[in-house]
C-alpha cells in the first residue's frame, strides 16, 4: 500500500511538473534574466534605461539584442524567432504596423487588463498598439509627419495645399534653383505613408473602421491628384520621384526646397550648429484639403514573445521602461518621440525639442497605417498602384480602381 501510495504521489508531482513547464517555462513566477530587442539607433538611449534597471534588478537582468538596420531584416528575424518558438527575445520592440501580424499569429501576449494606465498615452498611439480591440502591445514611440520649411523666408507655414503653392508662387522666383515641395515618394514604405496622408488630408481614408478598402472615393482622388499634380506642375521636383529620409533631408538642407515632409528626427539635423541652416528652419502640422493635414502615425511599441521563460519579469521591464520617469531620460538622450502625453508638454524636453507642440498637434489628428494581418503584401500593393501614377504610367482613376480590388483581396484574408 505504501508503495502503491508513493508512485501515485509521485506520478501526480510528474504531472504537476509537466504541467508547470508547459505554463510557465521560466519556472514557477515567470521571474529570471531576460532580453530586450531594440534597433542600433535607440542604442545609446536603451541602454541608459536598461542600467537602471540592471542596477535594481540584479537577479533579473536585461540584455540588450541588437536588429539589423533596415525594417524589412528586422521583421523577418522576428518572425523567425517567432516560428521556430524560440525563448530568445522577450521584450520584442514591433513596428507600429506590425502589432496584427503578431497578435493573429499569437506570436505576442496581449497585455493584461489593468497593468497600463491608457490615460496617460496619447490615443492615436494606443490603436497602433491594438488588434481586434485588444491591446498587445505597450505604446513607446511614435511620431507622424511634419512639414518643415523656410522661416527665414516665410512669416508662417501654410495650413492648406492652395496655401503652400501660394507660398511657393511668391518666394521662389526670388530663390534660384530652389523648388517647392519634396517628400517620401520613393517607391518604398515611405510611399504608403505620404500616400495615407494625402488620402487622409483630402478627408478620406485608405480602409474605414471595418477594415474595408476605400480608395475609389472623391477624396482618395483629390489626394492623389495633389502628388501626380505636384509633379506636372513642378511643384514636385522630378527627382522627388526618387526621395527617402535622406535624400528629403539633403534638399532641404542644400536649399534646394522651400517646404520639406520628414520625421521629428530631421530637427536636430537641420538646426545644428554645423548646419548651414541652422536657426532657418521651423515645423508646423502637415498641411490638407481643405484645413491641417492628418498624418500617418509612425513609431514602435513594446511586445512579449508568447515564447518568453520570463514574462512577469518582462511585464515589469515594460512597465519601468515607459513610466514617465524612465520615457523622459530616453527622449533627453534620443530625439525619437515617445507617446506619454505629458511629455509633450516637458518644459525641459520643449526647450531640448521645440518642435513637440506642433508635434503633438499631428500625431493627435494622425491615423494609423491600415491595420493587416499581411500588412507586407498590402503596403507592396499601394506602391506598385501610386508609383506609376505618379510617374505618369498610369492614370488616377485606373490607379485607384485596381489598388481597391487588390485591397479588398487582401483584407479578406
Amino acid at each position: 500500500m505504501t508503495r502503491a501510495l508513493a508512485l501515485t504521489c509521485a506520478l501526480a508531482l510528474a504531472a504537476t511538473a509537466a504541467c508547470g513547464t508547459s505554463e510557465e517555462p521560466g519556472g514557477a513566477d515567470g521571474r529570471g534574466p531576460i532580453t530586450l530587442t531594440d534597433t542600433q539607433s535607440h542604442e545609446e538611449a536603451t541602454r541608459k534605461v536598461i542600467d537602471a534597471w540592471n542596477a535594481a534588478h540584479p537577479d533579473e537582468k536585461v540584455t540588450l539584442d541588437i536588429q539589423p538596420k533596415d525594417a524589412d531584416s528586422q521583421r523577418q528575424r522576428l518572425i523567425n524567432n517567432a516560428q521556430t518558438k524560440s525563448d530568445a527575445m522577450d521584450v520584442m520592440m514591433l513596428d507600429a504596423v506590425w502589432t496584427a501580424e503578431f497578435a493573429a499569429n499569437r506570436w505576442i501576449d496581449p497585455v493584461p487588463d489593468g497593468t497600463l494606465k491608457t490615460e496617460e498615452f496619447l490615443a492615436p498611439t494606443l490603436e497602433t498598439a491594438r488588434y481586434r480591440g485588444k491591446l498587445y502591445a505597450t505604446p513607446w514611440l511614435t511620431g507622424t509627419g511634419l512639414l518643415y520649411y523656410r522661416k527665414d523666408l516665410l512669416s508662417e507655414a501654410p495650413k492648406t495645399w492652395a496655401e503652400l503653392k501660394k507660398s511657393c508662387d511668391q518666394v521662389l522666383p526670388k530663390q534660384q534653383g530652389m523648388s517647392c515641395y519634396a517628400g517620401l515618394l520613393d517607391k518604398y514604405e515611405g510611399l504608403t505613408v505620404s500616400f495615407s496622408e494625402a488620402v487622409q488630408s483630402a478627408g478620406g481614408t485608405v480602409v474605414d473602421a471595418s477594415g474595408n478598402p476605400t480608395v475609389n472615393t472623391d477624396a482618395a482622388k483629390a489626394g492623389l491628384s495633389f502628388l501626380v499634380d505636384g509633379f506636372k506642375s513642378g511643384l514636385i521636383p522630378k527627382e522627388g520621384i526618387t526621395f527617402k529620409e535622406e535624400e528629403v533631408k539633403n534638399a532641404l538642407q542644400s536649399g534646394k526646397v522651400l517646404f520639406a515632409r520628414s520625421w521629428a528626427s530631421l530637427y536636430g539635423t537641420v538646426n545644428a550648429p554645423d548646419s548651414p541652416l541652422a536657426g532657418k528652419v521651423d515645423v508646423a502640422p502637415i498641411p490638407g484639403l481643405d484645413g491641417l493635414g492628418s498624418g500617418t502615425l509612425g513609431g514602435a511599441n513594446l511586445a512579449i514573445s508568447a515564447f518568453s521563460k520570463n514574462k512577469a519579469t518582462a511585464q515589469d521591464f515594460i512597465a519601468f521602461f515607459t513610466s514617465a520617469e524612465q520615457m523622459k531620460i530616453w527622449a533627453t538622450i534620443n530625439s525619437t518621440p515617445v507617446s506619454r502625453t505629458a511629455l509633450y508638454d516637458d518644459q525641459e524636453l520643449v526647450a531640448k525639442y521645440p518642435y513637440l507642440p506642433s508635434l503633438k498637434e499631428g500625431v493627435l489628428a494622425a491615423k494609423p497605417r491600415p491595420v493587416a494581418v499581411k500588412y507586407g503584401d498590402v503596403t507592396a500593393a499601394i506602391q506598385n498602384a501610386v508609383y506609376p501614377a505618379l510617374s505618369g504610367e498610369v492614370a488616377i482613376d485606373q490607379a485607384l480602381a485596381g489598388l481597391q480590388q487588390q485591397l479588398s483581396g487582401l483584407l479578406k484574408q
